[in-house]
C-alpha cells in the first residue's frame, strides 16, 4: 500500500476517493489510470481528426458530441481531484493540476472564440502521469535534473540572447544599407529577419543578397551561426553537470507538489508542509 501523505484526507468518502483518483499502486487506482489514459488518448485523436477536413464535413457531429463528452468527463475528474485533496488550492496550482484546468477550458472558450477547441491538444500533457502508472516515477527525478539546469543556465542565456539579439540589429541594418530594396531588403526589420534566419543555419532563401558585399557579410554570419548555436549548448551542459551532481531530494511535496529540495530539507521551500510522509493527526 502506499504512503498517506498530508495532502490525503484522513478517512471516510474523500479518503476512498483520493485512493483511487491518486494512488497507481492500488488496483481501483490503477484502473482509474489505465481508464484515465486511454480516454486522453482518444480524446486527442478526435481534436486532430477534426482538423482534417475530408473527415471534418463528413463526421462533424459525431466528433463535436465526443469533444463534448470528453470535456464533460475531465471536467467532472478535474472537480472530484479538488475534492479529493486537503488542499484544493494547493494542488489548483501545481503543474498537474494548471494541466487539468487547461484540458477543459478550450471547448467552453470555443463558444464565445470558434476554432479555440484546438487547444485541447494540450490534454497530451496528461499522458505524463502513465509515468506514475507504469512504475517509471524515477525518470521523473531526472526531469527535475534539467530543469534546475536550465534555471540555473537563464542568466546567461539570457545575456547570450541580448548579445545575439544586438548582432541580429546591426547586421539587419547593414544589409538594409548594402543590398537595398531592389534585393528584397526593403526594411530594417526584413533585413534582421534574414539575419536571424542564417544565424540560426536555416536558409529559407525567400530572401538572399545579390551584390558581392553582401554575399560576404553573409558568408561572415553563416560562420558566426555555427559558434552561436553552440554556446547555448555548453551553458546548459554546464549546469547539468553541476545539477546532477548536486543531486536534489526528488521527493514531492504533498502539499503542493514541489520537487527538487536540498537532501536535508524538513520542510518544502515553496508552502512550508513537512516533507515527513507523516499523516497529519487528527484534531482532539
Amino acid at each position: 500500500m502506499s504512503r498517506p501523505s498530508e495532502q490525503s484526507p484522513q478517512g471516510g468518502f474523500r479518503a476512498r476517493l483520493h485512493t483511487i483518483i491518486f494512488e497507481a499502486d492500488t488496483p481501483a487506482g490503477k484502473a482509474f489510470d489505465v481508464a484515465l489514459l486511454w480516454a486522453i488518448v482518444f480524446s486527442i485523436a478526435a481534436v486532430m481528426l477534426e482538423s482534417v477536413s475530408s473527415v471534418r464535413v463528413r463526421y462533424a457531429t459525431a466528433l463535436m458530441v465526443a469533444e463534448w463528452i470528453f470535456t464533460i468527463l475531465f471536467a467532472l475528474e478535474y472537480v472530484l481531484r479538488l475534492i479529493a485533496v486537503r488542499r484544493p488550492l494547493d494542488y489548483a496550482r501545481s503543474f498537474f493540476g494548471l494541466v487539468d484546468l487547461l484540458a477543459i477550458l478550450p471547448s467552453f472558450l470555443s463558444v464565445f472564440f470558434p476554432g479555440a477547441q484546438t487547444l485541447l491538444v494540450l490534454r497530451v500533457l496528461r499522458l505524463l502521469r502513465v509515468f506514475r502508472v507504469l512504475k517509471l516515477g524515477h525518470l521523473l527525478g531526472q526531469a527535475e535534473v534539467l530543469l534546475t539546469a536550465l534555471r540555473a543556465s537563464r542568466a546567461k542565456i539570457t545575456v547570450f540572447l541580448g548579445f545575439v539579439l544586438t548582432v541580429d540589429v546591426v547586421m539587419g541594418a547593414i544589409m538594409y544599407m548594402v543590398e537595398g530594396e531592389e534585393h528584397g531588403f526593403d526594411s530594417i526589420p526584413r533585413s534582421m529577419y534574414w539575419a536571424i534566419v542564417t544565424m540560426t543555419t536555416v536558409g529559407f532563401g525567400d530572401i538572399t543578397p545579390k551584390t558581392v558585399p553582401g554575399q560576404f557579410i553573409a558568408s561572415v554570419l553563416m560562420i558566426m551561426g555555427y559558434g552561436i548555436l553552440a554556446v547555448p549548448t555548453g551553458i546548459v551542459s554546464v549546469e547539468l553537470a553541476a545539477a546532477a551532481n548536486a543531486r536534489p531530494d526528488t521527493q514531492a511535496c504533498p502539499g503542493c507538489g514541489k520537487q527538487g529540495h536540498d537532501l536535508d530539507a524538513r520542510f518544502c521551500k515553496a508552502c512550508g508542509t513537512a516533507l515527513d510522509w507523516a499523516p497529519a493527526k487528527p484534531a482532539a
